[in-house]
């Protein structure tokens, strides 16, 4: 048995807007943390969103080093990697990108989606043309030849480079690229889909000892060279085992640039028309879905602080009457399937406080139209809903969604995705001893 009482367990983030990276003891409790800005993705046309593989790695290598040196005593045991879901590149089978990533929400795979959809099975996370899928196919066709290629994902990639070796993904971020979750395979329908040369990822489950960290890469951290890295999760995945939901009816409502929200079940449930998928968690499922609202629309409109300050003004208890389904632009995917779905944010009252308590009040709307989706597809009732994100820290939007849900709502003790990949990597130890 080997003694981790004196070591670290360190969880890395590659979110949307940053990289973070949390230590936690073997206790599970946090001992440092460091933080560093992306550049924004590039959007070289409508509906393209992509972003230079190697920026992500410059961002990890600066936040683990950092968070190396505040663990003068804590030398790291093991490195788990949580990221975007569906971000997919390409890369030679020694791991070098051969281009840029398509990001998550890059929608440019229209005609590979089409292709898809004949073939999939109805309710198929890999359909549509954000999937890691529609991207795979859409890259590879792009390239000439039938040259060894690999498909990896952001968390995929990140971890490769800390290993050397590209191998590898797990059962979440896996799912979008066609991965049967329940049967542990990919399906024969998947594979006929793969352009000649396209190399697949092992999948295994979030947490499984992938290797020791390279050397090299140990060395420049100043890591001890038995480091070990995990196989990864997707972010949302990972705010959820940061939060502590555990059992089937446990709610987690992530309150970021969107709203996503997750419940555990003892079943998997699919509904592709609206955006609902499961990720294996544990001996249970994580059913959920994410709607294009959420922190980015407030953003359009007022910063941070504000939002702070004029929420202190408004009643929650008390409805607004404005009826506003907020969208940052045209279209939702989650809870409903409404490409052509305007934002709806009029009338637009000349009060700040009250144009607020409007937008506020469709988030939690659609929120709660959210868990009753999943209900009637399905997914239990929620017994009660943590709350991670920045929308967490604000009280009067608790409030008010509390009684919108008509349930116990409560902000996560961790919120951070970074502390529920740390989290992840401490299981793996705890589970050999």
């Amino acid at each position: 048995m080997r003694n981790t009482s004196s070591a670290s367990f360190i969880g890395l983030d590659l979110g949307t807007s940053g990289c973070r990276v949390v230590a936690i003891n073997d206790l599970g409790r946090e001992i440092a943390h460091a933080s560093i800005a992306l550049p924004r993705p590039l959007r070289p046309l409508e509906g393209c969103v992509e972003q230079d593989p190697e920026l992500w790695w410059q961002a990890a290598r600066t936040v683990l080093k950092t968070l190396g040196d505040r663990l003068p005593d804590r030398p790291p045991a093991g490195i788990c990697v949580d990221a975007t879901s569906a971000t997919l590149l390409i890369a030679t089978p020694d791991g070098r990108p051969l281009g840029p990533a398509l990001m998550y929400n890059d929608r440019r795979a229209v005609a590979a989606a089409a292709r898809i959809e004949r073939v999939a099975p109805a309710d198929s996370p890999a359909r549509g043309p954000g999937s890691s899928l529609a991207k795979l196919i859409a890259l590879r066709d792009g390239m000439a030849g039938a040259t060894p290629r690999r498909a990896l994902h952001q968390a995929d990639w990140i971890s490769g480079r800390l290993t050397g070796d590209y191998g590898h993904s797990d059962w979440n971020n896996a799912l979008k690229l066609g991965y049967d979750a329940e049967r542990l395979c990919w399906p024969d329908w998947a594979l006929d889909l793969l352009p000649a040369g396209t190399v697949l990822p092992r999948v295994v489950a979030p947490g499984t000892p992938l290797g020791r960290i390279a050397p090299e890469v140990a060395r420049e951290l100043g890591f001890p060279p038995t480091t070990r890295i995990l196989a990864g999760t997707t972010d949302s995945t990972a705010a959820v085992i940061a939060a502590g939901a555990q059992r089937p009816g446990d709610a987690v409502t992530s309150l970021g640039s969107t709203l996503v929200v997750k419940i555990i079940a003892e079943r998997p449930v699919t509904a592709s028309a609206f955006g609902v998928y499961s990720h294996r968690f544990g001996d249970h499922w994580l059913v959920g879905g994410a709607s294009n609202s959420g922190g980015a629309v407030l953003r359009q409109f007022f910063g941070d602080e504000e939002i702070a300050d004029l929420s202190r003004a408004i009643d929650p208890d008390t409805p607004s009457g404005l009826n506003y389904y907020p969208l940052p632009a045209t279209g939702e995917r989650f809870p409903r399937q409404a490409p052509d779905l305007e934002p709806r944010l009029q009338p637009r009252p000349s009060d700040p406080v009250r144009f607020l308590h409007g937008l506020l009040e469709g988030i939690a709307a659609i929120e709660a139209e959210g868990y009753a989706r999943l209900h009637a597809l399905g997914a239990p009732r929620p017994a009660r809903v943590i709350t991670v994100g920045g929308g967490a820290s604000n009280p009067t939007w608790t409030r008010m969604r509390a009684r919108l849900l008509g349930l116990e709502v409560v902000a996560a003790e961790h919120r951070e995705a970074a502390f529920g990949a740390a989290r992840l990597a401490l299981r793996a130890f705890d589970t050999e001893h």
